[in-house]
């Protein structure tokens, strides 16, 4: 299997940027990590390795990114509105630098983007914000709403809410948007949602699905037994959905 390491500058961010490439051809996925994570974490949970036939044989091209989690809706050292604003840059970034490499290194127009976990959240939240540039979204055990305490899991925000915090919360915004062209290329999506029975984010989840289908936007939504949030269950969901 093709696997290469990069690493520059951004100056979206004004650090250095590190992610993996996996395989040399087929349908480009960028994969966001979980909380916090880094972007070896996706082979090192031995998810590469569940998608390697798939890898190997063309089909699917993954761009593994880093996360800024920390420096941004996790970095409880500045205010909430910063908070959101280093999460603004680190879209710049994805869209900007990221997404360009790829286009770079494979011409196949066809992007997913894909993530567990809070990586759920950054890969579905990309998408419904700039639908013409993906062609899937699969995400697993996600969360869509920062805003709001659930079970232990506390808001990101604390009790700050501002304009920017709405667009980035697919929860709030998907159910009042309007925009006839933003409407029509979530429609064309193809939308994978995949979720615990006893996931503290089922809720989350539901709730998405009744405002996609509001919208008649097409959706699939899978609720597994139990939490299903662990690589033992992603192992078997992206050989299922991705």
């Amino acid at each position: 299997m093709q696997r290469e390491y990069h690493r520059w500058h951004s100056p979206n961010l004004g650090r250095d940027m590190e992610l993996l490439v996996f395989g040399h051809a087929g349908a480009r996925v960028l994969v966001f990590p979980t909380r916090r994570g880094r972007f070896y974490d996706y082979e090192n949970f031995g998810l590469v390795a569940a998608l390697a036939d798939r890898i190997e044989q063309g089909w699917l091209q993954l761009f593994c990114v880093d996360s800024i989690d920390s420096e941004s809706i996790y970095n409880r050292y500045i205010g909430p509105s910063d908070r959101i604003r280093r999460h603004g840059q680190y879209e710049q970034y994805i869209l900007n630098e990221v997404l360009p490499l790829s286009r770079l290194k494979n011409p196949q127009p066809f992007m997913i983007s894909h993530g567990c976990s809070l990586g759920a959240y950054h890969a579905l939240n990309i998408a419904f914000r700039h639908p013409q540039w993906f062609g899937k979204v699969v995400a697993l055990s996600g969360r869509y709403d920062l805003s709001a305490p659930v079970a232990e899991f506390p808001s990101l925000f604390d009790t700050y809410y501002d304009d920017d915090i709405y667009f980035n919360t697919p929860n709030h915004f998907l159910p009042n948007l309007a925009d006839g062209a933003v409407l029509e290329h979530l429609r064309r999506l193809d939308i994978v949602l995949t979720i615990g029975a006893e996931d503290p984010f089922l809720g989350s989840n539901l709730a998405l699905s009744e405002a996609l289908s509001a919208k008649q936007i097409p959706h699939e939504l899978f609720v597994w037994s139990g939490r299903a949030h662990h690589p033992d269950d992603w192992h078997k969901m992206v050989q299922i959905y991705l």
